[in-house]
């Protein structure tokens, strides 16, 4: 990848704490700054003076300073097991992340398990750039968004990219939240083994699955025999488990430390991940296997993905101590068995490199920075252009050609003149005699008309075609209503893509055809939660795709309430390039005025009377023209 990017990696958890989700982050944002990315590390901190420091720089615009910004400060983490709720995401962090992305310049947001609340949730949220998540492996925060699944749903929605680190983990992601998943393994630090070689056979137990593994290990060593030769070391700053005492007799074969966990994996033989599914520690698996060490681990989906079922590593009943005392006493009498497993592992040790990690992230990043517009336009259409007047122009608009609409063309055309639009854009739904009787009325008015068409797809929302030459059929797919308006010479605009009061295409229908969208509207004053004007903003900004705005309007005086100033043009061609240098003017107006005034002249009126209202507004619309 040539171009260099500015990247944030976004992390939920507590920078100090021993996530692999944190060494994750880490290990690629060394990687990628390795080949001249710039990249910066997002996450909260249980450090107070570290979030001071970092929203100074943020307040002061020297963000780019630092390679890990404190975005805000976390209470400690509660024990898996614990049943207290999680407190919910502060205030203040939600707010440093809107500060620093409204105002920092990157590329791409790569939010790493962006279930809300958390600082990754907020990053999305607050994200104006290309949008990448990563799922890890956490059941237990999966399952609880349940609760708020439709808030959820729109949080992912703002994701150009879905990365999922296991098979496992894509599977269940698809269950509750359908989407694209791309698996990319995560990597994992070297470990060169140093076994002792004196005929004990070690194992090792590192605390990073909640605390009911260890509970379980410690069950059951109780039924182990004590002829064979093992020890266990058990690495966990939080020390013996008082719900769980040792027997007199296994007081000398369990030690406690907290010492590096590279060198207890490094001098063992096994590796126990007792996890019984709550929060699973993949990484842990991972560690063993480049450290040439034997995993004994819980019959979990991704447990069983990573150990090739059995193949790499031996697999028990999860929650069941005999099942796990069973297979390790197997495993500690059976020297061959353990080295065959061994060799086993050595395809995957293969793939764990943090480099191969970094490879296929930067193709992600590849894909969807192609997806941007180019900066520049046509310079040979632009020196025409220089010079001209500016007009005001309304890009969305109806006539009662429009099954919802009662505006005679005449109406609709006088009081473009009298709002002073130089050109309009008739739009009407699934149809295109309206524009067509306009552009032929238009001299009247000295309006200039731009023949388009509000299509209605299949099951994929509205999209618009400007400057065609035909109608378009109504239930057609994205793709064909797409093709058919290239078809024609037109140019695709997206009016309101994020109204869900609208019929709109979803986030992912509109990536598939982002290829080939020429104009969004970012600016519909119809639109009745001014968020989802906000989000067509972002995404017109994040793919450099060129901002429309259009009244949308349905009544004569809805006609004009968003204008776009810009150079005047001639075709599509120079159309495009004028939209370059437009400014884009908004002005207050009612949005239950005009709905009501909707309201009345379409479905609170019988059709002759409609006939009779219509048949005065055009002979007065003809006398002033």
């Amino acid at each position: 990848m040539n171009e260099p990017l500015s990247i944030a990696q976004v992390t939920p958890y507590a920078w100090e704490s021993d996530h692999e989700v944190n060494v994750h982050v880490a290990r690629l944002s060394a990687q990628l700054r390795d080949r001249g990315h710039h990249v910066v590390v997002l996450a909260p901190s249980r450090d107070v003076e570290r979030v001071r420091h970092s929203r100074a720089l943020i307040r002061e615009g020297r963000f780019a300073e630092e390679d890990i910004l404190y975005v805000g400060e976390v209470l400690p983490e509660l024990p898996t097991s614990s049943r207290r709720r999680a407190p919910g995401l502060p205030v203040d962090l939600a707010r440093t992340m809107e500060d620093l992305l409204t105002r920092a310049p990157y590329d791409l947001v790569h939010v790493h398990e962006p279930f809300a609340p958390s600082a990754a949730s907020a990053a999305l949220r607050h994200s104006r750039a290309l949008n990448v998540g990563t799922f890890h492996a956490l059941a237990e925060r999966l399952i609880s968004t349940q609760v708020a699944r439709k808030v959820v749903e729109l949080v992912f929605g703002r994701l150009d990219a879905r990365l999922a680190s296991f098979g496992a983990t894509a599977e269940l992601m698809k269950r509750f939240f359908p989407g694209e998943y791309r698996v990319v393994l995560p990597g994992a630090d070297p470990v060169e083994p140093a076994r002792a070689g004196d005929g004990r056979v070690r194992i090792a137990f590192l605390d990073r699955e909640e605390r009911g593994a260890l509970r379980l290990l410690l069950r059951a060593l109780r039924r182990m025999d004590l002829a064979l030769p093992w020890e266990v070391t058990v690495v966990s700053d939080r020390g013996p488990s008082s719900s769980t005492p040792l027997r007199p007799e296994l007081r000398e074969r369990v030690t406690y430390v907290s010492e590096d966990k590279r060198a207890v994996l490094a001098s063992s033989d096994i590796l126990v991940a007792a996890s019984d599914g709550a929060a699973p520690a993949p990484g842990l698996l991972l560690s063993a296997v480049a450290a040439e060490v034997v995993p004994v681990a819980a019959s979990l989906a991704v447990y069983e993905e990573l150990l090739d079922d059995g193949a790499r590593g031996v697999l028990f009943a999860a929650d069941e101590p005999h099942s796990l005392a069973e297979q390790l006493t197997r495993l500690i009498a059976d020297d061959d068995r353990r080295e065959a497993m061994r060799q086993a592992g050595g395809e995957l040790r293969g793939e764990l490199r943090w480099e191969r990690l970094a490879d296929d992230v930067e193709d992600v990043y590849a894909g969807l920075v192609a997806k941007r517009k180019p900066t520049t336009g046509n310079p040979e259409i632009a020196k025409r252009l220089a010079g001209r007047k500016r007009i005001d122009v309304d890009l969305h608009m109806h006539t009662d050609h429009s099954h919802d609409c009662a505006t005679p063309v005449e109406v609709l055309l006088e009081t473009a003149r009298r709002q002073g639009l130089g050109a309009i854009a008739v739009t009407d739904h699934n149809e295109v005699s309206g524009a067509f009787e306009a552009q032929a009325k238009a001299a009247e008015y000295g309006v200039k008309i731009i023949i388009g068409e509000e299509v209605k797809t299949k099951s994929q929302g509205e999209v618009i075609g400007l400057f065609i030459q035909e109608k378009i059929p109504r239930g057609l797919s994205m793709e064909e209503t797409v093709a058919e308006i290239k078809r024609q010479g037109g140019l695709v605009y997206v009016p309101h893509p994020f109204d869900r009061m609208h019929s709109v295409p979803d986030y992912e229908h509109l990536l598939t055809i982002v290829d080939d969208v020429d104009a969004i509207e970012i600016y519909n004053p119809r639109v009745a939660i001014g968020s989802f004007n906000e989000e067509a903003e972002r995404f017109a900004a994040k793919y450099r795709i060129l901002a429309g705005a259009g009244s949308d309007s349905h009544v004569a005086q809805g006609l004009g309430s968003v204008r776009i100033r810009m150079p005047d043009f001639d075709g599509p061609d120079e159309f495009l390039e004028s939209l370059r240098e437009a400014e884009i003017l908004t002005k207050r107006s009612s949005l239950l005025y005009v709905q009501a005034l909707k309201f009345l002249e379409t479905k609170a009126t019988p059709p002759s009377a409609r006939k009779a209202v219509r048949e005065r507004r055009v002979r007065k619309a003809s006398r002033k023209g």
